[in-house]
Formats: structure tokens, sequence, C-alpha cells
């Protein structure tokens, strides 16, 4: 009962919300989800289940489920993870790609997040900066960022070979651009530091 009302509740001020304008409405829509997202991890981590294969839905009508928690440990921030980087699920929250390694294992984990949301914090990240992927075993790891570039998605792909595991995060980009779905796009790698269960250690 208590989900259904706090869907309802949800749905109520997205609508009030869309009258201030679009561009209000996404990131309001960005940022109430990952609310959701969060109680749905925490739930997940409760009952003590790997999401990957028993997954925690945020509402009833997702067809997705949180993977992992990023934090970006300069920025003080982190987000949610979903699985399947489709563009309904990119709205709700960055998600993993189909097909690029599984996040904590040896290759390229590839993870998309929209510009204008919840990966517009990509352009305060600096060669170096330190960030974790949580997952639902409980298991974190530390990446350090090693390269950020700006590539033309029609002219260059993400090699998904790596000997440890890497994360890409990728937006589109100019972060500014007033319209969306242009070729450019902002690439963040950063490789695996060292891993230990229920805890951190760079």
């Amino acid at each position: 009962m208590k989900g259904w009302l706090n869907v309802v509740m949800i749905v109520l001020i997205l609508l009030g919300v869309s009258q201030l304008g679009h561009g209000g409405y996404l990131i309001i829509k960005a940022q109430l989800a990952q609310i959701m997202l969060e109680q749905a991890w925490a739930e997940a981590q409760d009952i003590n289940r790997d999401v990957a294969f028993d997954p925690v839905k945020p509402w009833p009508w997702a067809d997705t489920s949180p993977l992992a928690k990023l934090r970006f440990d300069e920025l003080n921030q982190s987000l949610i993870v979903l699985t399947g980087a489709s563009g309904r699920n990119l709205a709700f929250g960055p998600a993993h790609v189909s097909g690029s390694a599984v996040l904590g294992e040896a290759g390229v984990s590839v993870i998309g997040g929209h510009r204008d949301t919840h990966f517009a914090l990509l352009q305060h990240i600096g060669i170096q900066d330190q960030l974790s992927i949580e997952l639902p075993s409980g298991e974190i790891i530390g990446y350090k960022v090693t390269n950020i570039s700006v590539v033309d998605s029609r002219q260059s792909q993400i090699a998904l070979d790596a000997d440890r595991s890497t994360l890409a995060l990728v937006a589109c980009y100019p972060f500014d651009a007033v319209e969306a779905g242009g070729p450019l796009r902002f690439v963040v790698m950063a490789e695996a530091i060292k891993k230990s269960p229920n805890r951190l250690v760079l």
C-alpha cells in the first residue's frame, strides 16, 4: 500500500511540475525517479538478494531494476544505475549498456546517462578523480579516472576489452546544447583500483 501511495504522490507532483515547462519537468522527473530507485536499492539490500537475477522493481510497471550504486567521491554525489540503457530507462537514471562487461568484471562496462539530467555532473569530473561502484552483494569497487574525451559517435566506438574492470561513462555533448541527439559524446574512462567486500579500499 505504501508503495502505491508513493507512486500516486509522485505522479501528482509530476503532473503539477509539467506546467512549469518540459525542461523543468524532465529534471524533476529524473530527481524523483532517483528517490524511488534509492528505495528499491535499499529494499534489495535489506532482503539480501542479487538484483541482477531477482530484481526489485522501483515502481510496479518498471521494466528495469537497480543494478548498482555509482558514487562520485569528489562531487559527493551518488546515482543508482539501472539495467538496460533504453531511451525510456535513461529518463529515470544512468543505465548499463547491454553487451558491455558486467559491472565489476574484467572488461569495459559502459554506463550511459543524459547530459542534461543525471550525467550533467560529468562536466565537473577531472583526471585522477575517484569514484566507486557498489554492487548488490555489498562489494564496493574503487575507480580512478584515467581519460576524458569527446568523440564522434559516427566515427568512433568504445573498445570493450580490458584486463581489469573499467568504466566508460557516456553522455551526449555539448552539455549546453539546445537540441538533443547530436553525434558527439563525452566519455569518461575510469579503471578499477582495488576491491574489497563491503568497504572501499583505495
